[in-house]
Formats: structure tokens, sequence, C-alpha cells
């Protein structure tokens, strides 16, 4: 694997490049003249830019589509105050060949800290049956590798590499305390339901470049798919307390809260509905944080534009 040696934010104009990005979208327009040209956006994990194919625009846009990550050649250039980049050669590089982390955003948490947080909440339970499960998810290397590195969701919140981990271990954090507040709750089954609310959506999503909906994603949706998940592992486990499953299952199915947001099924125990709140505040408070942040370079305005998400002006702060 080759390791990506330099970045977007590091291009002044005038230099020649020679690297690798993604390309996040591109578009064959023609020139006034009628001269075909092709439009590249191009991705890293340090910003976006554009990028032009003013010759061979025809042909090499055969070479590659859209998610693909692209070695180029060219110069980088100043166009109207911003970095532009004219291609003259281009190739798609072997999935082999480069690391996703390198294109696209990634936690700013320490993702194996996070992950050693979770195997020791796992190791906390006292209930044997729900830590077998859990251990017969974590123990399974492509499950670990996947759940380290899928994002949390493709347009709302932890849209980023290490984005599921990161929002499952702050949704486990919350119900840890909110077990401590309310000792009448099941702890084991607060913690084990946290852990696993997402686990569908390790393939919900592509996020070897774009992050993007598989096919299962689009059809079947993370829910079904993680109740599909713990079905199989309960079944490999054998005797898995009936009661204990159906708890389970419920909170998978029902996490959502509302019909209109995806759940079949409304949460009808307290365990259910406290992870739906939980699930809901983490999702909507990094939410909140990335739409500030994406606005932060308004300097006139203590506000955001209008929020098509929340529905509302966000308070940036003074």
């Amino acid at each position: 694997m080759k390791t990506k040696d330099i970045y977007l934010q590091d291009i002044k104009p005038g230099d020649k490049i020679a690297s690798s990005f993604l390309a996040a979208d591109k578009s064959l327009a023609f020139s006034q003249k009628g001269s075909p040209y092709l439009n590249v956006r191009l991705k890293d994990k340090t910003g976006e830019t554009d990028g032009k194919i003013w010759d061979n625009a025809v042909e090499l846009d055969r070479v590659f589509k859209k998610g693909d990550i692209i070695f180029i050649e060219g110069r980088a250039q100043n166009y109207r105050n911003a970095l532009q980049i004219s291609i003259v050669t281009v190739k798609p590089c072997a999935p082999g060949d480069v690391d996703p982390a390198d294109y696209q955003p990634v936690s700013k948490m320490d993702i194996p800290a996070m992950f050693r947080d979770i195997l020791a909440y796992i190791d906390s339970l006292s209930s044997e049956p729900l830590q077998k499960l859990l251990w017969a998810f974590f123990h399974d290397e492509e499950t670990a590798d996947r759940f380290r590195r899928a994002p949390a969701a493709k347009g709302f919140h932890h849209i980023y590499l290490g984005g599921l981990l990161e929002h499952t271990l702050s949704v486990v954090r919350m119900l840890d305390r909110a077990a401590e507040h309310y000792p009448h709750l099941n702890r084991d089954l607060l913690i084990a339901g946290g852990i696993l609310h997402d686990i569908g959506k390790i393939y919900e999503f592509n996020y070897d470049g774009l992050i993007a909906y598989s096919d299962e994603g689009r059809m079947i949706g993370h829910l079904v798919m993680g109740v599909e998940m713990i079905d199989k592992k309960m079944e490999a486990i054998g005797s898995f307390p009936p009661q204990l499953a159906l708890e389970l299952r419920h909170i998978i199915l029902s996490h959502h809260g509302e019909f209109e947001f995806g759940s079949p099924k409304r949460p009808k125990t307290m365990e259910a509905l406290v992870i739906h709140f939980m699930d809901d505040l983490d999702a909507k408070l990094n939410a909140f944080q990335s739409f500030v942040a994406a606005d932060a370079a308004n300097a006139e305005s203590d506000w955001t534009a209008y929020n098509r998400f929340f529905e509302r002006y966000l308070f940036k702060g003074r």
C-alpha cells in the first residue's frame, strides 16, 4: 500500500502535481467553441478542489468513474482566487495500493483507544448471553475492522471514517450514566443495545472511496440488517434466552423512534426508549457542531444560514 505524500492543503499555485486523489464528482462539458473538457472534483482528507482536463477529455472520461481514487499528473493554478488543478494524465489506482483514510475525513478521536473502550464495556457486562453475543461480533476480525472504519451516516452526523465507532462509544457512555441515574434500568441490555444499535451500518455503506449506500443499505437498511446479523450470531451461539433476544431485537428495530424516521416499531420498553433518545441526542449534537463549523468562514454573522435539517438558523456564539 502506497503512502500518499501530498495533500490538497499543502498545494500552492504553480506546483507540479503527481499524486492520487478521490474523484468526488466529474462532468463532461463544452467550451464556447464546442471543445469538450472534463470537470473533476478532487478530494482528500484535507479538503476538495476543482480539476480540469482540457485535452483528450472524452477519452479520459472513460478511464475512471465518480468515486474512484485516481492518480493524476498536472499543475496547480489560481483561478478566481481558488486553487484549480489542470490535469494532463489520469489513471485509476488499484484498491490495494491506497489507504481510504487518505481520501476521506477521519475521526479526530483516537480510534484504537475508542475500540478498547468498547471492549472494556463488553467485559463489564454481567449477562453471560449478552457478553457471548458481543464477543461473537468483535472477536470476528472482519466485523471489528469494518466497525472501526465505518462512518455513522452519509449526510447528517459523524460523516467520516471512524464515525460509527465514535458515535457508538458516545451513546454507550451516556447509557452507562443513565443506568447509574435510573437503577431500575437493565444496564446490561442498555450497553449491549447501545453497542449494537447501528451494527448494520458496517454493511449499509461503502466507504473505500466515496461514502455511499450499498445495495443492501438502499434496499434493506441498517435496522433490519442489524437484526439479521444478531439473529445469525444468536443461532451460532445456541440457547440464547428468548425474552432477552426479543428485547434486544426490539431495541435495534425501534431506535429511530418514529415511523417517519424509519423505525418499523416505536420504543415500547424503557431501555429501547432511553437508547432512542441517547442516539438521537448524540447524532444531533454532532450534526449541530458540523453545521456551525462549516459556516465558520462567515464571520459577519453570529448565525448560520438557514439549516434545512434542523429547519432553523443556528446560533454560532460570540
